[in-house]
């Protein structure tokens, strides 16, 4: 079995419970949700229904209908970017931004949307609320920010800059594919009014799953048309959530297997799966610190951060650390930029990038130490 630490990737291996109800929903129902009156179309809408209402519990949405369902993040983002923004239009971003926000908002731009990057500081890889502020225009219509680094592992203070936001009529979007199953995320105590997460990361699920929450009052042109299951006697979009935004024949196999997911960490406890991570960060970082030729990126405090670091190996490019890792030690990490070119450009790292180590709930303490040894005899080898 490898020791799988790119989980801010794809976390892996998946909870049991997430495994059986894929298989569940496709060995016992198989059927298309909302689209037929047989018991197994409704049984297939009962569990799409299911999913949205566990999602709603965890992040405190109080309408699950308020939730559409995306392939992943990225997707999500699109819908809320491309169905929001007109040309004249401003929005706020930051300078450490994955390329689920920056490439959708770099196009827009050349379409006539106004684009400001907030700078976030390299050496803290923090952001300060009052940046935020200060960017504000009278044309602002969006603040869109990740919640959680996957470069850092930094955590940012969206609480405070969705409450500047609320504030100054500013729509306020969140991208939590990295926090979402590993840190509290509340979209009502964060002044969220739109929410982009992904299912195949700390959720549990499986990949092609993901979301977005709409705050209610909201309207979205839909980034897609098509079949809902409902008013099919119309040749228009219906003009009601989910279905407005949610066209063709979801993933409800891979769905079912994401209730199942977000099932597993409310048994566990957010906090108590964070607290485990949090564990675990805290020996690595302590134990790569010990090693010369390791340079850790970004801030190492242990406060307030998810379960992944990035590092380089003097005198190694990041691909052959990562070679050497997966050849000799059955050990998967990432290496290069991670798809987020503006964070390694903000931290000084592009373009060669850095190596990642990105842990989870499943990761274990002797897996931290088995890592801590690997590259400890990387680095010696290059002294040598």
């Amino acid at each position: 079995m490898p020791i799988y630490f790119d989980n801010a990737a794809t976390s892996y291996p998946k909870p049991p419970c997430a495994l059986e109800a894929c298989k569940d929903f496709t060995e016992r129902v198989g059927a298309n949700p909302g689209r037929s009156g047989h018991r197994l179309s409704v049984e297939a809408g009962r569990i799409l229904y299911d999913a949205r209402a566990s999602l709603a519990e965890l992040f405190n949405i109080e309408d699950p209908l308020q939730i559409i369902f995306t392939y992943n993040a990225t997707y999500a983002v699109n819908v809320a970017l491309f169905g929001l923004l007109k040309p004249g239009d401003h929005v706020i971003t930051s300078s450490i931004e994955h390329n689920a926000i920056a490439r959708p908002l770099r196009y827009l731009e050349s379409q006539g949307v106004e684009l400001m990057r907030v700078p976030v500081d390299p050496k803290s890889c923090q952001i300060d609320p009052d940046d935020f502020k200060k960017a504000l225009k009278s044309n602002t219509k969006l603040i869109a920010i990740l919640h959680g680094s996957n470069v850092t592992g930094v955590i940012f203070p969206i609480a405070e800059i969705g409450k500047i936001a609320r504030e100054n009529d500013v729509l306020f979007l969140a991208d939590v594919a990295q926090t979402a199953g590993a840190y509290p995320v509340d979209v009502e105590t964060m002044n969220i009014d739109f929410l982009a997460f992904t299912g195949h990361k700390s959720l549990f699920g499986m990949q092609g799953t993901g979301g977005l929450y709409v705050r209610e009052g909201i309207n979205l042109l839909p980034l897609v048309r098509g079949g809902t299951g409902s008013k099919s006697e119309e040749d228009v979009q219906p003009d009601f959530m989910p279905d407005s935004l949610e066209s063709g024949t979801p993933n409800t196999p891979g769905l079912a297997a994401l209730a199942a997911g977000v099932k597993f960490i409310q048994e566990r406890g957010i906090l108590n799966i964070r607290s485990h991570e949090e564990e675990l960060i805290r020996k690595l970082i302590n134990g790569l610190i010990e090693i010369d030729e390791v340079n850790l990126v970004g801030d190492i405090s242990l406060d307030c951060r998810l379960p992944v670091i990035s590092f380089n190996i003097e005198g190694l490019l990041p691909s052959e650390v990562g070679q050497i890792l997966d050849e000799k030690y059955n050990i998967m990490v990432r290496v290069g930029l991670h798809c987020a070119p503006w964070a390694h450009q903000t931290m000084g790292t592009y373009p060669k990038g850095t190596v990642r180590a990105s842990l989870s709930y499943l990761n274990t303490k002797d897996e931290v130490d088995c890592f801590l040894k690997a590259v400890g005899e990387i680095s010696k080898r290059r002294r040598i």
